[in-house]
């Protein structure tokens, strides 16, 4: 019995040319936001036998239940119940039935028979969310809305009103009443969101709004602001991003408690002159405009902005002509742009520096009172920051061409995130680790053949050291280094680890250690006891053979391991001891005996393949968690049903698929994928496709699941390349016949 009031779901991106003028087109599904229906009501209270049921339409209509005063009818007076602040409740005595009640000394209470749990549900969901509002409060955002409900009108105490993306016109028809024009007759209201509905003008009867303090009308296609809004003398928040605007009128000037305009993403040139005039404002917001140029000389007419956003233009160069300092400006954000060089000097007490994104070769900036430096992604070979900047605690200057750390770097003394990964730095100071505040080093990438050879004691907590090429860390890193819990020197050249102890007594805390592509072996194993708090533990492709139970047994508190790519034939036993390791991975080595993981309560994935694995040995039940295991690779390991049928419960679990054979006798090595196709009735067709090399000649083991009727039909085709690559593939079995479109071979 429910229906909708005017409100239509429409995918964002299907859109026809009317859509796009603000009509949505209707494709069936639709959104309830806003709900009415035919249902038995009953006013008062409910045990009171003189108040009986009828058949009533009722309405939920923004903040209101409005309910008609005439059984089965539309027509006649509507009773309104505001619901903010009342209560929504479930009624137990009765099938499907809901109290409505209002808020306040007189309130009234309504009861509502729905006809079914589905509609039932959805009023109790959307009066809820009503009832739980603010007082003056409605939000019709995203409710595909073409007008302004008529009801929405009963509450004209409104103050913040919320249409966001909507299609909602100027004038929707001659007929109507319920034109944006309408919004006038809130007298109260202080807040007005309207972005996002393509309005194409800017909606003049807003102006009239006297209470109004904030409005947002981004992403309405708006090509011009009228004068007229220079008399909106209350508004504070003025939102224009996401328009085509290229100018400001200057009568905004007249908007003295202006404090916060928005000009992102429109079209601008140039820093509109009236927003001199705005002192009440202190950030100046235009990225993703069309400046080429940044003229300072405006910026230094505007002694009241501290922070400016560029980001996102096309700037190329400031010019600064006769400019001495720019005091005032403590941000600033020029990400995303042209720049080749840029000397920020003339911003002397900036705080927040962001340029990445560029194209720098060279930066310049001062250091008095600099906090923050972000310079990644540029072709950085020279950066400057005068003085020593005492107060930097975050910089990030990555992914630029940068062969030395700048010596100020390390009389930075509060420095505590530096990042300088993805250089071409070949050597890192001694001073920088002797920097009490350095909490977190990255250094990656680079091109380090050593580290520091005798450290004296450092606070870092994260150091990043993979891909590099480093022989060995220094002898005394994890002596000294109390405070580490993170280490990454994968991809290096190592062949041994520093101990972390001297005696049996450890105090380290480190929880994460990756050392994936060293030349590691069996002799670093035993050092690993030396951090009992390990948590996670990369060491895959490296040369370790074996794995010692002991040591195993020590490291408890492990969650997550990889040793894949090395030539280990078991995992120890005592990783039963790990309970709450969640993740096991080592494939690509020589493992014959399957590990004890299944014991492991928390387990959720194994990864076991490309072994020599022939049998495995599982447990009555399967972990709770496990979510994962691969056992392709594993050409010996034969599984009889009763397993498979196990193992089919997981809900990702890898084997390759059975084969017959060659004609020697050995077993064919399988690549094997899937293909998916339309099907028919719009129901997924999946294809399960084998085959054992990619010759000529070869056989290829075909599983087609008809999407419509679920059923799994296999053929065994003798086919050549051209064969698999076609594009279409027809047979037909019991005079049925199936199709696949379109098959994307995946070789292993």
């Amino acid at each position: 019995m429910s229906e909708e009031v005017s409100l239509k779901r429409v995918h964002p991106w299907n859109f026809t040319e009317e859509e796009f003028r603000g009509k949505p087109h209707s494709i069936g599904s639709s959104e309830r936001i806003q709900l009415s229906g035919m249902y038995n009501v009953r006013k008062g209270k409910i045990h009171l036998p003189v108040n009986r049921w009828t058949r009533r339409q009722a309405i939920l209509c923004g903040t209101c239940l409005i309910v008609s005063s005439v059984k089965e009818s539309q027509t006649g007076k509507m009773h309104v119940l505001p619901l903010i602040g009342g209560k929504v409740e479930e009624v137990k005595k009765h099938q499907h039935c809901l109290a409505f009640s209002s808020s306040g000394p007189q309130s009234q209470t309504y009861y509502i028979c729905f006809d079914n749990f589905t509609e039932y549900l959805r009023w109790l969901r959307q009066a809820s969310k009503v009832a739980s509002q603010r007082i003056s409060s409605v939000d019709l955002s995203c409710c595909s809305l073409e007008h302004l409900p008529a009801n929405l009108f009963y509450s004209q105490d409104l103050t913040h009103l919320n249409l966001k993306q909507n299609f909602l016109k100027l004038n929707p028809s001659p007929s109507t009443s319920r034109a944006l024009s309408e919004l006038q007759r809130f007298t109260k209201l202080k807040s007005l969101n309207l972005s996002n509905n393509n309005l194409g003008e800017f909606p003049l009867a807003v102006c009239s709004i006297p209470t109004l303090t904030e409005l947002n009308v981004s992403c309405n296609a708006l090509r011009s602001v009228p004068a007229v809004v220079g008399e909106m003398h209350n508004l504070q928040t003025f939102l224009l991003d996401g328009n085509f605007l290229q100018s400001l009128p200057d009568e905004l000037e007249h908007m003295h408690q202006l404090s916060y305009v928005s000009l992102s993403f429109n079209e601008f040139t140039d820093i509109p002159g009236v927003l001199e005039k705005l002192t009440a404002m202190d950030k100046l917001c235009m990225s993703g405009n069309c400046m080429d140029t940044l003229n300072l000389q405006v910026l230094k007419r505007m002694p009241h902005i501290k922070h400016v956003d560029l980001r996102l233009n096309s700037i190329r160069r400031l010019e600064a002509d006769e400019i001495d300092f720019l005091h005032h400006v403590t941000q600033l954000d020029l990400r995303d742009n042209k720049l080749g060089e840029l000397d920020a000097t003339v911003f002397n007490n900036v705080e927040v520096l962001h340029c990445e994104r560029n194209q720098l070769v060279t930066l310049k900036t001062s250091g008095y009172f600099l906090k923050a430096l972000y310079a990644s992604s540029n072709e950085l070979v020279h950066l400057d920051v005068h003085p020593v900047p005492n107060y930097l605690t975050y910089m990030d200057i990555s992914r630029n061409h940068l062969e030395n750390l700048p010596e100020w770097v390390c009389d930075s003394r509060k420095l505590e995130v530096l990042d300088v990964g993805h250089n071409r730095i070949s050597e890192l100071p001694a001073r920088l680790f002797y920097n009490s505040s350095l909490r977190k080093l990255l250094a990656g990438h680079n091109l380090l053949g050593r580290l520091p050879d005798r450290l004296e004691r450092t606070q870092v907590e994260v150091l990043d050291v993979q891909h590099n090429q480093l022989l060995e860390l220094p002898s005394n890193l994890l002596l000294k280094a109390d405070s580490l819990r993170f280490l990454n020197a994968s991809a290096n050249k190592l062949e041994m680890l520093p101990p972390a102890t001297l005696s049996e007594e450890t105090h380290s805390i480190l929880q994460e250690l990756y050392l994936t592509n060293n030349n590691l072996t069996d002799k670093c194993v035993p050092l690993l006891t030396g951090h009992p708090h390990l948590k996670i533990l990369h060491m895959a492709y490296n040369r370790l053979q074996s794995f010692p139970a002991s040591k195993m047994a020590k490291l408890e508190e492990l969650e997550e391991i990889d040793i894949s790519g090395n030539k280990l034939k078991a995992i120890p036993t005592t990783i039963m001891n790990c309970r709450r390791m969640h993740t096991v991975i080592a494939h690509s080595n020589c493992i014959e005996v399957f590990p004890e993981v299944m014991q492991l309560s928390e387990i959720k994935c194994v990864d076991l393949s490309c072994n020599e694995l022939s049998e495995i040995t599982l447990p009555e039940n399967l972990p709770p968690k496990l979510q994962e295991l691969d056992l392709t690779g594993n050409p010996r390991l034969a599984l009889d049903h009763k397993t498979l049928e196990l193992l089919n419960n997981i809900r990702c679990f890898k084997i390759d698929q059975p084969s017959a054979g060659d004609a020697s006798g050995a077993p064919a090595v399988w690549s094997h994928g899937y293909t998916e196709a339309s099907g028919v009735k719009n129901k997924l067709c999946v294809a399960a496709l084998s085959a054992n090399n990619f010759c000529d000649n070869r056989e290829a083991l075909y599983g087609v699941f008809d999407g419509d009727r679920n059923v799994e039909v296999p053929y065994l085709l003798q086919c050549t390349m051209s064969d698999i690559l076609a594009e279409e593939l027809q047979k037909t079995k019991n005079e049925e016949e199936y199709m696949i479109n379109t098959f994307i071979v995946m070789q292993r």
